[in-house]
């Protein structure tokens, strides 16, 4: 059987307390006593359990992590950029899938404030209620991620959704196309949803284009949804010359639909995407595409929770990354 805190104190014939202290404070032990300890140590092979000093400290040096489709491209840079800022910080990542699940969210909730974790990460989906609820009740500082919640005091890391959807549709009309359409996620459902719409809208009514505003159609998450949104959108306005797809995912449902319908892009359909995920531009045609600065955000969203873990604020609360739009194959100046 593995040695315990116990055995060690009893070997050394001290008390837990100093054992413990040893372990974690070994300048406040005496020599003698601290000797005797790390020989204990030693000849029983005792390694401290990680739990159990959770417990002691009510600090386990984990983050939770609450992402809601982890099949789902974008998350790799997100996820990525959170470990090297977790590592670099001493902190570990117990990652949990939630598939915009309310019940599910809410056990995970329950169940990080069980194993003790330091405090959650919660990604790119809305702030539900039922959820901030949850987390307050367990006292659990947490930090939003490629999301936001402006009627909570909540710290966030992301980026302005509207102007990116705004800069999109603003590139299409200067390349001279004025039949625009969309590809868009659920209006109040998805975090994103409305103020991409918005950013679409808005650029059309800047450039006297708002009967285009009409031209969209609505998927839920993935590139089938988006294929099955490219017929519909398609079917209903035939004069398009352009779409605007809310993700990078949506962009390739919609390119594959043109493409098994006899349409080339960017030769008879232009096609810019959003998030440049890394499929982005090994796909055939490259897209263009709003980046986002993926790795970033789950770079400062750790750093942003280990300063609220440690002292209690943070020193930004709704921090806005700049985004960038990366001009690559899948679209084309227009000539009628």
């Amino acid at each position: 059987m593995k040695s315990t805190i116990r055995d060690v104190a009893k070997y050394a014939n001290v008390s837990i307390s100093t054992v413990s202290r040893v372990m974690n404070a070994p300048e406040t032990v005496v020599e003698e006593k601290r000797i005797k300890v790390l020989e204990a140590i030693e000849a029983l092979q005792y390694q401290p359990n990680g739990f159990a000093r959770g417990l002691i400290y009510k600090k386990s040096d984990t983050l939770g992590v609450m992402i809601p489709d982890i099949e789902n491209p974008y998350y790799a840079g997100l996820i990525r950029g959170m470990q090297d800022a977790a590592v670099m910080l001493n902190h570990s990542l117990m990652i949990c899938n939630t598939d915009r699940d309310k019940q599910r969210t809410i056990a995970y909730v329950q169940s990080f404030f069980e194993k003790q974790v330091d405090g959650i990460i919660f990604t790119s989906d809305s702030l539900h209620e039922e959820y901030y609820e949850e987390m307050q009740r367990y006292r659990l500082p947490f930090v939003l991620a490629s999301t936001n919640a402006p009627e909570y005091d909540i710290p966030s890391v992301d980026i302005d959704d509207e102007q990116g959807a705004y800069d999109a549709v603003k590139h299409l009309i200067e390349a001279g196309h004025r039949r625009i359409g969309m590809i868009g996620f659920p209006l109040g459902i998805t975090i994103s949803g409305e103020p991409r719409y918005t950013g679409f809208k808005k650029a059309l009514q800047e450039y006297n284009l708002s009967e285009n505003e009409n031209c969209i159609e609505f998927a839920i998450h993935r590139f089938e949804h988006a294929y099955d949104a490219a017929e519909r959108l398609f079917t209903r306005c035939p004069e398009l010359t352009a779409v605007f797809a809310a993700s990078d995912e949506f962009a390739m449902g919609a390119i594959s639909y043109l493409r098994d319908n006899g349409k080339s892009v960017p030769e008879q359909m232009s096609v810019v995407g959003f998030d440049n995920i890394r499929m982005a531009q090994m796909f055939i045609p490259k897209l263009t595409t709003i980046d986002q600065p993926t790795y970033d955000i789950g770079y400062r969203s750790v750093e942003k929770l280990h300063e609220l873990i440690t002292t209690g604020k943070v020193e930004v609360l709704r921090e806005k990354l700049p985004h960038h739009l990366i001009v690559r194959e899948s679209t084309k100046t227009y000539s009628s």
